[in-house]
């Protein structure tokens, strides 16, 4: 067993990559290999096993209403894994289609539902006459975060208790016009409309590099403990 490996699950990232959401995986590998670990990153696709505590993080990217579509079919076999890996304060990041697809539903312009996996109490309505794009600036626990944002997808909380924003707005859109506020965090788990990619924020990147190797000790013991 290699101790010093980290394990990524990238979800469908041949179908949600947009706007060079890879390049958050990328740069996590970067700043992994500077503190003298590998990655391995395992795309997880239609039809694939998976085992979220069998890695140290979860990435799942943004897609179009027609890959989202294609994937909500696919995803809620993953349900059970997520919702504990999540619950269990384990580090994952959402971007835009992913961020809204870990909640309850998504409205498309043409009135049809698409079912979330409904692990976190939020939902997200298609709005054609409100683009939300461009440059965004917000303040997050970690200091200021610069990004871009392109979706007409308005997120909401349904449960202000247990989530909280990931940023205040300073420039742009986040979530929707009237909260003022960008993306989510609840426990390690972050989901955002920034693209671009998001991680070029380093200290956004250095802070999921934390958990992630945080994570990774734990997982390493678990399999030692097994061992024995």
């Amino acid at each position: 067993m290699n101790e010093k490996l980290v394990k990524i699950a990238y979800l469908y990232e041949d179908l949600m990559n947009t706007y060079g959401d890879s390049g958050d995986v990328k740069i996590l590998s970067f700043l992994l290999k500077k503190q003298g670990y590998d990655t391995q990153v395992d795309n997880i696709s239609l039809g694939d096993k998976f085992d979220a505590f069998d890695y140290d993080f979860v990435f799942f990217g943004g897609g179009q209403d027609f890959e989202q579509t294609v994937v909500a079919k696919d995803l809620p076999r993953h349900k059970v894994t997520l919702d504990k890996y999540v619950n269990d304060g384990n580090p994952m990041l959402c971007i835009c289609g992913g961020y809204q697809l870990m909640g309850s539903y998504y409205k498309t312009n043409s009135g049809v539902t698409i079912k979330g996996l409904g692990i976190l109490p939020l939902h997200t309505v298609f709005k054609a006459d409100k683009r939300m794009i461009g440059d965004t600036k917000y303040r997050t626990e970690w200091g200021e975060v610069t990004a871009f944002e392109n979706h007409s997808g308005q997120t909401y909380f349904d449960n202000t208790d247990k989530l909280h924003p990931l940023g205040e707005m300073i420039e742009g859109y986040g979530n929707n016009p009237q909260d003022k506020c960008e993306g989510l965090r609840y426990r390690n788990f972050i989901g955002s409309y920034s693209h671009g990619p998001l991680l070029k924020n380093v200290n956004v990147a250095n802070a999921i590099v934390e958990m992630i190797l945080k994570r990774h000790d734990e997982r390493i013991n678990n399999v030692q403990e097994k061992a024995e």
